[in-house]
């Protein structure tokens, strides 16, 4: 039985060889400047530099004109030290990383010790603090239970600490007490005032020590 025909054309292609690339005439391509169909990329000097390493000399590239100008050479540079430290400047921008990491454990320190001696005082002003609130929440309590049994006692009847009336009687009373206060400090200042004259009308007669001679 004869072999298929496309068994024929697979080992045909197997056994095919393309011949290598034909060689442009006049050496290596390079572009003309002055050709409006050049394309740019050609024209810069990244593809002069890719030819001169390609071909070398036979490029036809003057490998001075690939050097870099000396601003270009400063920018370069000055990109190196940026992104690629020189083994001292590590070192030291190791260095003062390490001692300002220092400094902030130190402070840190610092801090937390100061709180801590601090802790014992904080804790007793909170008491005390809490002490002095609860105080006046008991006075406070009192003294509006004390008016409500004031105003029941003169309304006749239970009164809301939240109504107008109650209100009306606690500036009642609050007036009454600014105006008792008053005339107590008024009464205190009087009899200060007595005591100072009877003290300057009769003054205390002076000792007479023992070991004084007698009148003969």
């Amino acid at each position: 039985m004869a072999a298929p025909a496309w068994l024929g054309l697979l080992r045909a292609a197997r056994s095919y060889h393309a011949p290598p690339p034909r060689r442009r005439p006049g050496g290596v391509y390079r572009p003309d400047p002055d050709d409006p169909l050049a394309p740019a990329w050609q024209l810069e000097p990244a593809y002069e530099a890719k030819l001169y390493g390609r071909h070398g000399s036979a490029s036809g590239v003057d490998p001075a004109r690939l050097w870099p100008s000396p601003e270009k050479l400063q920018e370069l540079q000055a990109e190196e030290r940026e992104w690629f430290p020189g083994l001292r400047e590590m070192e030291a921008a190791l260095d003062e990383k390490e001692q300002e990491e220092e400094r902030q454990r130190v402070e840190r320190e610092k801090l937390i010790a100061a709180n801590m001696a601090k802790m014992p005082q904080m804790i007793e002003d909170w008491r005390r603090e809490k002490a002095a609130r609860k105080e006046k929440e008991r006075e406070d309590k009192a003294r509006r239970q004390r008016l409500l049994a004031e105003a029941q006692e003169r309304f006749g009847h239970k009164v809301d600490h939240r109504s107008a009336k109650f209100q009306e009687l606690v500036q009642e009373m609050e007036k009454k007490q600014r105006k008792e206060l008053k005339l107590k400090k008024k009464q205190l200042k009087e009899e200060a005032k007595k005591k100072a004259a009877a003290a300057a009308a009769d003054p205390e007669p002076v000792p007479v020590s023992a070991g004084a001679a007698e009148p003969a």
